[in-house]
């Protein structure tokens, strides 16, 4: 008899060498008895071949995928099964291959970042950095969680704009004050300073999160903790929604401890 199959996982983005998605995944399943039956795997694909490569993962036994920049909106179109929330938001950063060949479409970066708050957002103000896939998840979960107020930035206004018009929120032509600052460009992945570069003064903020990641924090969450602000660190986000993927692919309770150690390791 041959060797049972291995249901595989994985991350595809553009670039996406950076991404401990791999480390942390690949942690849960061992954690959870599944090494030997699952794996998961860096996944570049450049925009352009995206939608045809991600047509041909099922017939090489991908069960799922996660999606990063910049392809979260294209996964969308991809889906044939999308959830509510990733259709809300025009955007998904997970993808099931059902054995039918429905492709089902998720967002878990929404809950993911209110479960990396740890403190409930209803009632305060909120700004959001950015205009991706990322930036429409969170105005998305930040506006259904009760925020006051959530308003948008971006460099290119009209970006800023049309995601208000789509997903909700504000969009201002400034940068300004808020409870809470979620920032969601790449900015930072290169170790570049965001508040730097975007014009940031963090003391304005009560509670900063940064969505890149980076060994031993951000400059952007350097400053914030220099200021006296309260801190959210984007392998938390990375942790929160990886584990919701990953619930959903396996049906299995994911261990976040082993998921986190994993994910600060590198």
């Amino acid at each position: 008899m041959g060797d049972a199959p291995v249901h595989r996982l994985g991350v595809t983005g553009w670039p996406v060498a950076h991404s401990r998605s791999p480390a942390m995944q690949n942690a849960a399943l061992a954690a959870l008895g599944l090494g030997a039956a699952w794996r998961y795997e860096l996944l570049p694909i450049a925009p352009e071949r995206f939608a045809a490569d991600v047509a041909a993962l099922p017939g090489q036994g991908f069960v799922g995928v996660n999606v990063t920049i910049p392809h979260k909106e294209a996964a969308l179109a991809l889906a044939t099964d999308p959830s509510p929330a990733a259709r809300a938001i025009g955007a998904a950063n997970t993808l099931t291959f059902r054995p039918d060949g429905a492709i089902e479409a998720d967002n878990t970066d929404a809950p993911g970042l209110l479960a990396a708050l740890g403190a409930p957002v209803a009632g305060r103000t909120a700004l959001v950095v950015g205009a991706g896939g990322s930036a429409r998840a969170a105005v998305w979960a930040l506006g259904n969680a009760g925020a006051a107020e959530v308003f948008v930035w971006n460099r290119t206004a009209e970006r800023a704009r049309e995601l208000a018009r789509a997903v909700g929120g504000t969009a201002v032509p400034v940068l300004r004050s808020a409870d809470v600052l979620v920032h969601c460009t790449s900015i930072g992945l290169d170790g570049a300073d965001a508040a730097e570069a975007l014009g940031l003064d963090v003391a304005a903020y009560g509670t900063v999160v940064d969505l890149v990641y980076a060994a031993g924090g951000t400059p952007l969450l350097h400053r914030a903790a220099a200021a006296g602000r309260a801190t959210v660190d984007g392998l938390e986000m990375l942790v929160r929604q990886g584990a919701l993927s990953l619930e959903h692919w396996t049906g299995r309770t994911a261990p976040l401890d082993a998921m986190r150690a994993a994910a600060a390791a590198g």
